[in-house]
């Protein structure tokens, strides 16, 4: 087995592990994993090719879904802010 499938295997026990944490407590952990991932999932891509690297996309996205809309909810208000302060 290769490592990135390792540490992507020890990536989703951490994530399960936060998972089980209050919600209170979740944020600094959640957002580590948030920011390892793409590293984790482009050596999958690299390492075993589309296949498994879109298989671990998928789950990532299925995982994070909630933050990840969240946080796109707030880029999007941000650059239609900007451009009706544009307009105006």
């Amino acid at each position: 087995m290769s490592l990135s499938l390792i540490l992507a295997c020890f990536w989703v026990l951490a994530a399960a592990t936060v998972a089980m944490l209050p919600m209170k407590r979740q944020f600094v952990p959640g957002l580590g994993l948030l920011l390892a991932a793409p590293v984790l999932i482009a050596g999958i891509f690299y390492e075993h090719g589309w296949l498994f690297g879109t298989l671990a996309l998928l789950g990532f996205l299925s995982m994070f879904r909630r933050p990840l809309l969240h946080f796109a909810r707030k880029a999007f208000a941000r650059s239609e802010d900007a451009q009706t302060e544009d307009k105006a």
